[in-house]
């Protein structure tokens, strides 16, 4: 069984990234699951926190699901032609200390993708990501792409991806990802 750890970037309930997730999940391949992480409870980084507190609870539980799994899957809005502000930080929490991230991170594959109600999808959010991914010496999977745009129209009024091509193309992509993990 392949086992991916999937982030979705955003803290709207209903958001067009958090239902690509969790069609994601429904879509993954057969031997493959796709554990939903949550970012919602984490604080703003602050190195005196870290020092005052140590790293939190829903910090070192992200951690562990992410060194547990055999890949890593983002899922990444895009805010003002970037990266969201709430996703980079539980990246960098997750990098907290320094010396685990070759737990966390090192050589583990990564898949990047993303849904924006605009006509670009996500990717200037998903090329932003590549230099943190490398500065992580994560293992970016770049046989694929997933853009979806102008998202409105599908994903209905939950959030639930409701267009049966992007369907399919999520469901193409998920197989890639995992294929490559498995070698």
């Amino acid at each position: 069984m392949t086992r991916i750890a999937g982030v979705a970037g955003s803290l709207r309930e209903k958001s067009f990234n958090r239902g690509l997730l969790r069609a994601a999940v429904e879509l993954a391949p057969a031997g493959t699951s796709i554990d939903v992480l949550s970012i919602d409870d984490i604080p703003l980084y602050n190195a005196d926190l870290e020092q005052a507190e140590g790293i939190p609870a829903t910090v070192e539980r992200m951690k562990e699901a992410i060194a547990s799994a055999d890949g890593l899957l983002l899922v990444t809005p895009e805010y003002n032609n970037g990266i969201p502000g709430v996703f980079k930080n539980a990246l960098d929490w997750a990098s907290r200390p320094a010396s685990d991230i070759p737990r966390i991170f090192y050589g583990r594959p990564v898949a990047v993708i993303g849904a924006s109600p605009g006509g670009f999808g996500t990717i200037l959010a998903q090329n932003g990501w590549l230099p943190v991914l490398r500065t992580l010496r994560t293992r970016p999977w770049l046989e694929g792409r997933l853009l979806v745009s102008r998202a409105g129209s599908a994903f209905d009024e939950d959030g639930n991806l409701t267009h049966e091509e992007v369907r399919a193309q999520l469901r193409d992509f998920l197989k890639g990802f995992a294929a490559s993990i498995a070698g």
